[in-house]
Formats: structure tokens, C-alpha cells, sequence
């Protein structure tokens, strides 16, 4: 029952994620996975221009500024792949 009742409070839609992702970069290509079928453990990987010049860190760092605070707290865990466009 806990369980359940954290997962609602916690678990964060993968449309959701999507939707975060495209208002910071709209021309992204963005493919998400649900690896474990819970809400909670995702790969995502997006192709946008915006990552032209840039290393992977600062990739993934624009990934998880898009997500708003919500990486550690809605989102458990999302594995990021990057690929300039």
C-alpha cells in the first residue's frame, strides 16, 4: 500500500517528461523508454541542434535543467543519451 501510494505521488508520465524536454528544446528529437515498466526508470534519447558545440556533460546538463527540479523527486531515474542534429 505504501508502495503503491508513493509511486502515484512520485511517478512521473513519460509524455510529461517529453513535453519538459521540447519547451527547452523544440526542435528535439526526443525517444523514451520505460525501462522498467514502473514510471520511474527511463531512457531517453534526444537529438536536438541545440547540442551543437557543446560536450556531453553540458548535453545532459540541459536535459536535466529542462526537467525543472523534477530529476530525484517525480523522476527516479533517466538514463540520457544525446546526438547533435
Amino acid at each position: 500500500m505504501v508502495k503503491k501510494l508513493y509511486e502515484l505521488i512520485m511517478a512521473m508520465d513519460l509524455k510529461e517528461i517529453e513535453k519538459f524536454i521540447k519547451e527547452a528544446m523544440p526542435d528535439a528529437l526526443i525517444d523514451i523508454q520505460d525501462l522498467a515498466g514502473d514510471g520511474n526508470h527511463y531512457s531517453a534519447t534526444i537529438t536536438s541542434s541545440d547540442f551543437k558545440g557543446k560536450s556531453k556533460i553540458e548535453q545532459h546538463k540541459m536535459v536535466y535543467n529542462s526537467l525543472k527540479g523534477r530529476m530525484g523527486n517525480e523522476l527516479h531515474a533517466l538514463a540520457i543519451k544525446t546526438k547533435e542534429k
